[in-house]
């Protein structure tokens, strides 16, 4: 939702700049690679109680995130493979998060951690299902359905539990509402535009 709102000034003002000085040295593979390697970097920084490096982690992963498709585009090398890599490495990035976590403490936040990865699942696969049988009209690789929670939510998200720690299972259970919306709202407009 976030990305809908910003993505016009955001891409104007600074994602187009540093994908183009990026496009110089990396390659959107590799780029991948450095904000998957970055964004399990949030699990060892958590254990270590280095909250303030956690949080930066995770936003240098995610900003490297938006980078890779621009960087691709730019080098005319989008492809099925790239874009299979990404999804894969967000997904990873987000458990080794959540793992993280969970890990800080895992007698209060056991229930709340495991609910947060099942409501990720259920998203995903509501992404997924609906992106393999609607048309893809869009710039990216795949049918892309944007939702009420999106990667820069769950981010917002995971920033508040790191930071209020004593409110982790309240924001942990907000957070599986609004993913869990996300896919059901997801679910309902496909079945809705497909049964007339």
């Amino acid at each position: 939702m976030l990305e809908n709102i910003f993505k016009l000034h955001y891409k104007r003002f600074l994602l187009d700049k540093v994908a183009k000085c990026f496009a110089k040295y990396f390659t959107p593979n590799q780029i991948t690679l450095i904000s998957l390697i970055t964004g399990i970097g949030v699990l060892p920084a958590l254990l270590w109680h280095q909250n303030g490096l956690a949080i930066f982690l995770l936003i240098f992963s995610g900003f490297l995130d938006t980078i890779d498709g621009e960087v691709a585009r730019l080098q005319s090398l989008s492809s099925d493979i790239g874009s299979m890599l990404d999804i894969i490495s967000d997904r990873i990035v987000e458990a080794s998060v959540i793992i993280g976590l969970f890990l800080v403490n895992p007698s209060d936040r056991g229930l709340v951690s495991l609910c947060m990865m099942a409501s990720i699942l259920i998203c995903i696969a509501s992404f997924l299902v609906v992106g393999i049988f609607t048309q893809n009209n869009s710039y990216k690789r795949f049918h892309y359905s944007p939702g009420l929670m999106e990667r820069a939510e769950a981010f917002i998200f995971f920033i508040a539990m790191i930071m209020l720690p004593s409110f982790f299972s309240l924001i942990g259970i907000l957070f599986c509402i609004l993913v869990l919306l996300t896919a059901g709202l997801r679910i309902f407009q496909f079945i809705r535009s497909n049964s007339t």
